[in-house]
C-alpha cells in the first residue's frame, strides 16, 4: 500500500491543469481553462478546469473531481495507479508498504492485465538489446530499416524469440498467471499446451495515451507465405483495436502544439517520421479508421492530414477515411506521396526541412484532391463528370457546420465550373435522402406498437431546500476564509407584541458567519451528503490555519469528492459561454460576498419558517377549533417571515 505521506506529497504537487493538459487541449478562460469534453463527442467546449480550486468538471457527462478522478476516469487507472502516475510525472519518491496476500487477491482483472503488458513490453525490448538472437534477427531488422537506438527506445520495440515457450514459460517463472497470459493474448492455450503467439516477431508495443501498455503488433521477417505477415494482440479488457491509435502517446503534446495530426497507416511510417523529426504522427495500426479513432485525436487538434501511400490501395484507404474524419466535424487535409514511395520510405531519404516542405507544399483540402483525383480518372467523359461533383457534394454533406458546407460549395463551384444553385439543390436532395434512410432505420428500430406522447412532460419541481443546502456548501468552499462585515441582527418582541429588531456591523470570516447562525437556529441539513460535508469542511477550517478543497478531497470517499466538483462548477458553467467577449459583463460573487452569503442564511431562513407554518396549519383541532398558541406560533412566525422578506426586498 502507497503511505499517507506520499499521497500527501502527491497533491500538494500535481497540477490538475498540467496533468489534465496532457490529455486535453485547454485553453484559457479567465481564471480557468476550458475545451472539448474527453468522455463524450461534442462541437462546443463543455469541459472546465479551475487551477485554483484544482479541479475539473465536465458539464457534458456530468464527471468532475480532482486531479485524481480524472485520471481514475480517463484512463481507468485504480486509485494507487494514479497516485504512482502522478509520483513519477513529479519526481516524487513512493513510500509504499508490503501488500498482503489478501490485498493481491483483490487487484482488479484490469490491473493484473496491464502488469503482464507492461511486463511483456519490457522484456521483448531486452530480448532485442540484449539476447544474441535478438540481436542478431531482430535488431539487424530495426538497423537495416534505418531506425537508431534512440528511436528503438523511444518506442520500446522489442523481438520475441523463434521458440514455442520462450516467452511464456520465463512470464510464468517470474509468478505471472497463465489465466492474464492468455487474456492479454500474449500466450495461445490449447488444451494442456501453450505457446506465445508472436513467437519469431519483432514487436511494436501499442500504448494509450498515458502510455500503458494496451497491447502489441508483431511483424513476421520469414518468408512463410502460410503466417500473416502483421499480428496484433486480439481483443481484450484492455486492448479494443478500434479505439487506439499507434504513436499517440509520443506525439500527443507535439499534435496539440502544432494543432495538426498526420495520420498514416503503418507503424514504421510513425517510427520514421519521429526519427526524421516530425512528432505529431499517429497511425491505425493497419485496420480501417474509426469514429473513436478519430475523437481520440479530436481531443488533441481539429486538424487531421492524412498522409497515403502513392498506390492504388492507398488511395482506396485515404477516400474512405475521408468522409468519415468530415463526419466528426475536424477538419481533413489529404497529401499523397510520389509513386513507389509512402511515408516511411519518403521520410527516411530526405531531410527534415524537405520532408516539411514537402508536406506543405503537398497537403491540399479534401476538395481539391477528391476533384483532381476524380477528374483525372473521368477524363472527358460528361457522365462520369457529374458522378464525380456527385461524390464530393456527398462528402460536404457530412459535415455538421452549415457554414463549413456553405465555403465548400463555393470552392465545388469554382472548382468544377458548375452554378452554385445546382449544387446547393443537389445537396439538399443528398440531405433529405439522408434523412429519410435515418428515419427508416430508426422505424426498423422500433415496434408497431411504439407510442409517441405528445403531452407536455411536467415540470420538475425545484427542492429548495436541496438548492439553499448546496448553496452553503459552496460559499464555505469558496469563501470559507475570507473576513466581511456583516450586518448583524438582534430579535426583540416590544410592548405591543410585535417583532422588532436591531443591527449592528460584525466583522467575521465566511465559515464563522454561517456556523454561527446554523448553531443559532439549531439548523441542520436536511440532506445527508451535505451534512456529512458540512461537517468535514467545518473541522478543516477550525483544525488548519489555510483551507485547501484539494487536501480536503483526498479525505473524502470518491463520491463526496465528486459532489465537491458539481457544487463548485455548476455556479461556474456560464463562464463556457465567454459573456464578456459578447460584451456582457455580469457582477460577480466575490463582489458582493457579505451580501450573497447573509441572504443564502435568510432564504434557508424563510424556507425553514414557511414548512414550521405550513406543519403548524395542519395541528389538529380542539373543539373544533384551532388552539389559541399555535395560532399566536403561527402568527409569530409570519411576522418573523414579513421581516425576512423585507431583509430580503421580497414581496410576500
Amino acid at each position: 500500500m502507497i503511505s499517507q505521506t506520499t499521497i500527501d506529497n502527491v497533491f500538494e504537487t500535481a497540477r490538475v491543469e498540467e496533468v489534465i493538459g496532457d490529455f486535453v487541449v485547454l485553453k484559457k478562460s479567465g481564471s480557468n481553462f476550458k475545451g472539448l469534453s474527453p468522455f463524450s463527442d461534442e462541437r462546443s467546449p463543455s469541459f472546465m478546469v479551475s487551477p485554483a480550486k484544482q479541479l475539473w468538471k465536465d458539464f457534458s457527462s456530468g464527471k468532475g473531481g480532482s486531479v485524481i478522478s480524472f485520471l481514475m476516469e480517463h484512463e481507468h487507472f485504480s486509485y494507487p495507479e494514479a497516485i504512482k502516475y502522478l509520483a513519477n510525472k513529479y519526481g516524487i519518491e513512493i513510500e509504499e508498504t508490503e501488500r498482503s496476500d489478501e490485498e493481491k487477491e483483490q487487484a482488479t482483472q484490469k490491473e493484473n492485465l496491464f502488469i503482464v503488458s507492461d511486463y511483456a513490453k519490457d522484456y521483448f525490448n531486452s530480448t532485442l538489446l540484449n539476447i544474441e538472437e535478438g540481436k542478431a534477427i531482430g535488431l539487424t531488422y530495426f538497423k537495416e530499416r534505418g531506425f537508431t537506438l534512440e528511436t528503438i527506445q523511444k518506442f520500446s520495440l522489442g523481438y520475441s524469440l523463434d521458440k514455442w515457450g520462450a516467452f511464456t514459460d520465463t512470464a510464468i517463472k517470474k509468478g505471472y498467471q497463465l489465466e492474464f497470459l492468455e487474456k492479454t493474448g500474449l500466450t495461445i492455450v490449447k488444451g494442456e499446451k501453450q505457446f506465445d503467439r508472436f513467437k519469431g516477431r519483432v514487436i511494436f508495443p501499442i500504448l494509450s495515451m498515458s502510455g500503458r501498455t494496451l497491447g502489441f503488433g508483431g511483424r513476421i521477417l520469414t518468408n512463410d507465405k502460410k503466417a500473416a505477415k502483421y499480428l496484433n494482440s486480439p481483443e481484450s479488457d484492455i486492448y479494443h483495436k478500434s479505439d487506439v491509435l499507434y504513436g499517440i502517446y509520443q506525439a500527443k503534446q507535439a499534435i496539440a502544439k502544432e494543432d495538426n495530426c498526420y495520420l498514416v497507416e503503418g507503424y514504421t511510417d510513425v517510427l520514421q517520421f519521429n526519427q526524421t523529426g516530425i512528432i505529431n504522427v499517429v497511425s491505425s495500426s493497419g485496420t480501417a479508421l474509426t469514429p473513436n479513432q478519430i475523437r481520440l485525436i479530436s481531443r488533441l487538434t481539429n486538424n487531421i492530414t492524412v498522409l497515403y501511400d502513392g498506390d492504388e490501395a492507398g488511395l482506396r484507404a485515404s477516400i474512405r477515411g475521408i468522409d468519415l474524419i468530415l463526419e466528426q466535424g475536424v477538419n481533413v487535409k489529404i497529401c499523397a506521396f510520389p509513386e513507389g514511395e509512402d511515408p516511411d520510405s519518403f521520410a527516411k531519404n530526405n531531410t527534415l526541412d524537405s520532408l516539411k516542405l514537402y508536406l506543405d507544399e503537398n497537403s491540399t483540402d479534401f476538395i481539391n484532391f477528391k476533384a483532381a483525383l476524380l477528374v483525372s480518372q473521368t477524363k472527358n467523359d460528361p457522365i462520369k463528370r457529374a458522378e464525380t461533383v456527385r461524390e464530393i457534394l456527398v462528402s460536404i454533406s457530412k459535415i455538421p457546420d452549415d457554414i463549413k458546407k456553405e465555403v465548400y460549395i463555393q470552392e465545388c463551384a469554382r472548382i468544377m465550373n458548375i452554378d452554385e444553385s445546382i449544387l446547393y439543390n443537389t445537396l439538399a436532395q443528398i440531405l433529405k435522402k439522408d434523412k429519410k434512410d435515418l428515419q427508416k432505420s430508426q422505424q426498423k428500430k422500433s415496434t408497431p406498437f411504439d407510442v409517441v406522447s405528445s403531452e407536455k412532460q411536467p415540470v420538475e419541481k425545484v427542492d429548495e431546500q436541496f438548492e439553499l443546502e448546496k448553496k452553503i456548501i459552496e460559499l464555505l468552499l469558496v469563501y470559507g476564509v475570507v473576513e466581511e462585515e456583516f450586518e448583524e441582527l438582534t430579535l426583540e418582541i416590544n410592548e405591543k407584541g410585535e417583532i422588532t429588531h436591531t443591527s449592528e456591523i460584525v466583522k467575521s470570516k465566511v465559515f464563522e458567519k454561517i456556523y454561527l447562525d446554523l448553531q443559532e437556529d439549531e439548523t441542520e441539513f436536511a440532506n445527508e451528503d451535505f451534512k456529512v460535508l458540512y461537517n468535514h469542511i467545518i473541522d478543516d477550517f477550525n483544525k488548519n490555519q489555510d483551507f485547501k478543497i484539494d487536501r480536503l478531497i483526498s479525505k473524502l470517499s470518491q463520491q463526496k469528492a465528486e459532489l465537491i466538483t458539481h457544487i463548485l462548477f455548476d455556479s461556474e458553467k456560464d463562464e463556457l459561454h465567454d459573456w464578456e467577449g459578447r460584451k456582457i459583463y455580469v457582477t460577480g460573487k466575490e463582489e458582493t460576498i457579505a451580501k450573497y452569503v447573509s441572504d443564502t442564511i435568510l432564504n434557508l431562513r424563510r424556507y425553514l419558517i414557511e414548512l414550521k407554518i405550513i406543519e403548524l396549519s395542519k395541528s389538529p383541532s380542539i373543539e373544533g377549533s384551532i388552539d389559541k398558541q399555535i395560532m399566536q406560533n403561527i402568527f409569530d412566525y409570519q411576522n418573523l417571515q414579513n421581516l425576512i422578506a423585507k431583509r430580503l426586498n421580497r414581496v410576500l
